[in-house]
């Protein structure tokens, strides 16, 4: 192991040991997701650019909820009027008038909840989910890093934040910038949202399975698809919610 691999190891562990200790904020969002899936909710995930990786660790992996849907960019192409070569610029991404025109796309519930995990905070398609999330009265969870978040400019018309239009805000400890460590010359290496960022999604998941274990429920969970009757049990759970919930490449 190199030096710079060992300090990268010890940035990563001491934020993961943090995010293991008491987090209110995490146990808040256990108790939102129980509440809305007991009531037949689904759990919303949304995420662009690397935090996609969130939304996708949250909905439809092995181990993770059932009732979960991920929100994504793309569906604006592939279902709705977008062009495939706007996907590839950050336009889209920041693009502030999405919001219902994505949702739109979708069927969502009164009684689901939204997880939106983006590290800045401040692009105008994370906002734009967001506002319009909470304008049809759901919760919105929101990950992201408050040390980022507090130091850029919002891009979105509203001139808010991520962080200031959730009800729960799950920092994911990223320091400004997302990198770590700082090689010779300044170059800042060590990413650290994509981790710290699945580690919160798994505790949201066993916290939501443990939750609902001692109400004296089975836990709606997927099993690996590549063993024994896995696709067999995922589907029959998945059939419970028909479109509410798409696993779209």
């Amino acid at each position: 192991m190199t030096d710079l691999t060992a300090q990268f190891l010890k940035e990563v562990s001491t934020r993961l040991e943090r995010l293991a200790g008491p987090n209110k904020a995490i146990d808040d969002a256990v108790v939102a997701v129980t509440e809305s899936l007991e009531a037949g909710g689904v759990v919303q995930a949304f995420g662009t650019g690397h935090s996609e990786a969130f939304a996708m660790e949250i909905a439809g992996r092995a181990g993770g909820l059932i009732a979960t849907n991920k929100i994504q960019l793309r569906t604006l192409v592939l279902r709705g009027d977008r062009k495939v070569s706007e996907l590839g610029g950050a336009d889209f991404e920041r693009d502030p008038n999405i919001g219902e025109n994505l949702l739109a796309l979708f069927d969502i519930q009164p009684r689901d909840v939204f997880i939106i995990a983006s590290n800045s905070g401040v692009n105008g398609s994370i906002l734009g989910i967001a506002l319009a999330a909470k304008a049809r009265g759901h919760k919105v969870i929101a990950v992201t890093s408050l040390d980022h978040t507090m130091k850029v400019k919002p891009k979105h018309p509203s001139g808010k934040r991520l962080s200031e239009v959730a009800d729960i805000v799950i920092d994911n400890l990223a320091p400004f910038g997302d990198s770590t460590m700082q090689l010779e010359g300044g170059v800042g290496v060590g990413a650290v949202s994509s981790l710290t960022a699945a580690f919160i999604a798994q505790r949201i998941t066993i916290g939501v399975s443990e939750a609902i274990r001692q109400r004296g429920k089975t836990p709606p969970v997927y099993i690996s698809a590549n063993i024994p009757g896995g696709d067999e049990h995922n589907r029959a759970l998945e059939d419970l919610y028909g479109e509410r919930i798409r696993r779209e490449a």
